[in-house]
């Protein structure tokens, strides 16, 4: 029911994989060239910046059409870092996803929307308690929708706050808890695991950031044979749900497209500071839907895996 507080238990378990310390994620991309460049390490003021760009490849929809996307996202701001362990960061980013449907049948002959458009912004902070505690707390806002979209009506915000318990040198590890309001559905309450386990000397595992406007969990499994060099594979859950514009093909609607993209990725560091990388994969679980004004399913439809190529970058001065 919307306008309700809802806590899912079966998501919850899948989310908790992911924490969003900064702000959200593209097509997931960019999960891999950012391990080192986020906001926060270095003593003092720096400015942070990451982003990247993801083409998902022309597939089938279920009952006629097809689709494919282009996604971009970019995404910086100004970090401070206290002596005692303290830092906070004005993260501010842009999302665009423009989408191409084609087909005379089914979903993708009704063209129901093309250019997104997301705005968010958010203020991480984290605090050291102790040698062994450290909490953090991150609160969202973020515009998700066309161009013409009413700005009032495609805003949404999130809160996401909790601990993390460094128990040696190699594992990191902690609860937390997010609140997330939707477009015409129902406020989400998650519970959140953060994952840091340096497995090997070059072999870690992951939960953390992803770059794109997307919301979703990720797990991300690293190999980092030299000191410039690393290889990524990993997979999340992702989800971009968006208010329609006045003269679409349903006015004032929302749009909401969830899959599961499986990805593997190589990365170059410039410097500790300076990240390129590479990825591809394949979107599965893919399901694309239409509702109306109010969040009612006007037609919801799956489509088959998407491949799909990408670059990322990030940065820190």
């Amino acid at each position: 029911m919307k306008g309700k507080i809802n806590f899912n238990p079966t998501c919850g378990m899948i989310i908790s994989l992911f924490l969003l310390i900064a702000v959200p994620t593209i097509a997931e991309a960019g999960k891999i060239s950012e391990r080192n460049a986020g906001p926060a390490s270095k003593i003092g003021w720096s400015v942070f910046t990451r982003g990247g760009y993801v083409h998902q490849m022309d597939t089938d929809i279920d009952n006629g059409g097809s689709f494919s996307v282009n996604r971009f996202f970019v995404q910086g701001g100004p970090s401070y870092v206290s002596d005692k362990g303290t830092s906070i960061s004005l993260a501010v980013g842009y999302g665009f996803d423009g989408y191409n449907f084609s087909g005379n049948t089914g979903f993708g002959s009704r063209n129901p929307w093309e250019d997104i458009h997301s705005l968010r912004f958010s203020i991480p902070l984290r605090w050291k308690i102790n040698e062994q505690w450290t909490g953090f707390v991150s609160p969202t806002i973020r515009f998700t929708g066309e161009k013409e979209a009413d700005f009032d009506n495609a805003l949404t915000g999130a809160g996401f706050a909790g601990f993390s318990y460094r128990y040696s040198d190699s594992l990191t590890i902690g609860p937390g808890i997010g609140v997330l309001t939707q477009l015409e559905d129902s406020t989400r309450v998650i519970p959140i695991l953060i994952i840091n386990w340096k497995i090997t000397d070059t072999l870690s595992l992951n939960t953390g950031r992803g770059i794109g406007a997307t919301l979703g969990p990720g797990l991300t499994f690293d190999w980092r044979p030299s000191r410039v060099w690393s290889f990524s594979i990993g997979g999340r859950y992702e989800r971009l749900r968006f208010r329609l514009d006045e003269e679409g093909t349903v006015p004032n609607g929302i749009g909401d497209d969830l899959s599961l993209p499986i990805f593997g990725g190589i990365a170059y560091s410039f410097t500790p500071m300076i990240r390129i990388g590479v990825l591809g994969g394949v979107e599965v679980g893919g399901e694309l839907r239409l509702e109306d004004e109010n969040g009612n399913t006007i037609i919801k439809e799956n489509h088959d895996p998407a491949g799909f190529l990408g670059i990322t970058f990030s940065a820190r001065f």
